[in-house]
């Protein structure tokens, strides 16, 4: 009796298995061909950085002074003061 259960267990076992490995194959694949869901943080983290790219694209850097060859008075009050 135990030989026959055997004779019928183990080849419906491998057979289940094999069917099983397949399977799950079949799953990873599909699973693989469809996007990421992405979560609610990552997109509004995205839509912030893309916005402050946008502002620094748009950023114009304030014009600078310019200066003479002569210095204001004050300035050459200030230097004689350090030099003594």
């Amino acid at each position: 009796m135990y030989k026959i259960f055997m004779l019928i267990a183990l080849p419906a076992l491998a057979i289940g298995w094999i069917a099983y490995v397949m399977w799950m194959r079949k799953v990873l694949e599909e699973e693989k061909k469809q996007p990421k869901p992405q979560s609610e943080r990552l997109t509004k983290t995205k839509t912030e950085i893309s916005d402050w790219a946008q502002k620094m694209a748009a950023y114009k850097p304030p014009p600078r002074k310019k200066y003479s060859d002569e210095e204001p008075e004050n300035q050459q009050q200030d230097n004689s003061n350090k030099q003594e």
